[in-house]
């Protein structure tokens, strides 16, 4: 072929190249960034060649406004061509909604949903939400849900992340979700083209502890996987708790928080969530359901949502150490001697002790995400150790009878932030318990446990102790904490 004639071929070419090019470039990148709730077929075509070690992948994405909720989710088609390869078809017949909401659920519990439209998961101690994935009404008014489903079925759900303290839910208002092929409804008086996700806000509110382990990181499980695209209904509404949590919420849906107290009326959905799903104390485990999020995956919404500048302790240049100073109980007896201490390591001491300054989460996460090193006696106050950037220290003064309770809450979990963890265990000769019950060998410092039914040995052990630390025990305990900060290795 001359030169002439190939440049006449390759004009004819490039018009479809281009085109072709384009219209591949438009569907990835309008699948990439929508999260598309109205029913469609996604269909999958490849052509693999024996000729050639080569393949491709072409996706169509097939409109279908009447996509079968009871198929599986997908099917596989072999056929042959007229060439000597062969070619697959995959057919993808679950909306992108109905397949997001399954990812909630496992095992039965999923195969229920796909085939009635409804199911529960109550399998774990703590919590219990129930998923639909087609049309429901919320009765606001009496928190009433109606669910057209094949499966006849009423549930009642307290949408609190702490289902194993029954005492506790009785302060939780209830939902209840009806689910019957034939069911009488109010007509819509707000229809929604977005799943709706309801939760309580009453429980412990007021501990920023089981605020954040309770509602928060529940909530980002459950409403993380719509990429805002969720309508939240807060349940027992608490306005001081919403304004608190207000940069939290904005991140997690963009419409507004419906309050069922003030918005009495039915509102109608595609599907949605009724509770959260609870995956342990301060924890998102990339392993459970919805799988995919990690608990660092939450560190970075937090610095997100509450625009935090560090996200690694190198990028802080000089070690920065916050005290949480308590007023009430397990207060450092001895705290100018520790804050001396700390300085005289090279340490610039940060003291905290307002209570009014640590609630304020917004101002206060920005305080500790500056530090390098945060010391704080066993207390919810070291909840705020998900605010610490990668790499910092976490020094928490475990007193006696609490050392179950230090490391399920606060230790364990700051490890899985990727934060070093140091423990400083208290002797008894340490606590003001010493002086009331005494010598060391009392079954209160030996047997913490076994001593006290639950109730008395939380007054003593939580309530009525406080701490004056060994100075000389503590420096160790502060010379490592300074050696993570530095990168050193006191092994060598």
């Amino acid at each position: 072929m001359d030169r002439e004639s190939r440049k006449v071929s390759f004009f004819r070419i490039t018009p479809w190249l281009i085109l072709f090019v384009f219209t591949t470039v438009y569907i990835v990148v309008s699948w990439k960034i929508t999260i598309r709730l109205q029913p469609r077929k996604v269909v999958y075509y490849s052509s693999a060649s024996s000729s050639s070690s080569s393949s491709f992948l072409f996706v169509f994405l097939v409109m279908s406004e009447s996509a079968d909720f009871h198929e599986a989710f997908a099917r596989e088609v072999v056929f042959s061509g007229e060439d000597s390869g062969r070619r697959r078809a995959f057919s993808y017949d679950r909306p992108p909604l109905g397949f997001l909401l399954s990812k909630l659920l496992e095992g039965n519990d999923r195969k229920k949903l796909l085939e009635t439209g409804f199911s529960c998961d109550g399998s774990g101690i703590s919590s219990k939400h129930c998923v639909v994935d087609r049309d429901m009404r919320i009765d606001t008014t009496t928190m009433t849900v109606t669910v057209a489903s094949t499966a006849e079925e009423t549930v009642v759900v307290r949408p609190y992340a702490r289902q194993e303290d029954k005492p506790l839910l009785q302060r939780v208002s209830p939902v209840k979700i009806i689910a019957g092929k034939s069911l009488p409804a109010s007509p819509c008086q707000h229809n929604h083209r977005i799943p709706a996700v309801v939760f309580s806000t009453s429980g412990f509110v007021g501990n920023v502890f089981h605020e954040i382990n309770e509602i928060i990181i529940p909530l980002y499980i459950t409403a993380k996987l719509f990429e805002t695209k969720v309508q939240l209904i807060a349940e027992d509404y608490n306005p001081r708790f919403m304004k608190k949590y207000s940069m939290a919420f904005k991140s997690l849906a963009s419409s507004e928080i419906i309050n069922p107290e003030t918005n009495r009326s039915t509102h109608c959905f595609p599907g949605g969530v009724v509770g959260l799903k609870f995956h342990g104390h301060l924890a998102v485990n990339s392993g459970d359901v919805p799988t995919g999020l990690s608990t660092a995956d939450f560190r970075q919404f937090l610095r997100d949502s509450f625009n935090l500048k560090y996200t690694h302790v190198s990028q802080i240049k000089r070690p920065r150490l916050l005290l949480l100073s308590r007023r009430a109980t397990r207060r450092f007896l001895n705290e100018d001697e520790m804050v001396r201490t700390m300085r005289e390591l090279g340490f610039e001491v940060i003291t905290i002790s307002r209570a009014k300054t640590v609630s304020n989460i917004a101002s206060f996460s920005r305080i500790i995400n500056s530090c390098t090193v945060f010391v704080a006696a066993h207390g919810a106050g070291l909840t705020n150790e998900l605010f610490l950037p990668d790499g910092a220290v976490v020094v928490q003064v475990d007193l006696i009878g609490l050392s179950w309770a230090a490391a399920a809450y606060y230790g364990n979990p700051g490890r899985a932030m990727g934060l070093h963890y140091l423990r400083y265990q208290i002797m008894p000769h340490e606590s003001s318990l010493w002086k009331v019950f005494g010598p060391e060998n009392s079954r209160v410092f030996t047997d913490p446990n076994g001593t006290f039914p639950t109730e008395a040995g939380r007054e003593i052990y939580l309530n009525g102790q406080n701490v004056r630390v060994d100075i000389d025990r503590f420096r160790e305990t502060m010379v490592e904490a300074m050696s993570f900060v530095r990168g050193e290795d006191l092994t060598t």
